[in-house]
């Protein structure tokens, strides 16, 4: 099962609605900042996180992106940031 990783970006317009996003993004994420989580994704969790997060938002008010990363290519980190890594297991609970 591959795993590819996806920076998902969100501005939210409902403190409440936030809460909901930012927590269930916890689950999936390996890092991040305060609206970008790093998520190494199978295609079957990129399906489930993106029905999940239409639930949670409202479509009308909200935005959220979902952007797939090239696996080959590494990031530009500055300051204390680090490289995303896939980690050797997840715990989503």
């Amino acid at each position: 099962m591959e795993r590819t990783l996806h920076l998902i970006a969100y501005d939210i317009t409902s403190d409440k609605r936030l809460a909901g996003v930012r927590h269930f993004l916890k689950g999936y994420s390996t890092g991040g900042q305060k609206s970008v989580y790093e998520c190494f994704l199978t295609d079957g969790e990129l399906k489930e996180v993106t029905a999940q997060l239409e639930r949670l938002i409202d479509t009308e008010e909200d935005r959220l992106h979902i952007f797939r990363m090239d696996g080959r290519s590494r990031t530009h980190v500055l300051g204390i940031a680090h490289q995303p890594k896939d980690p050797a297991y997840f715990y989503v609970g």
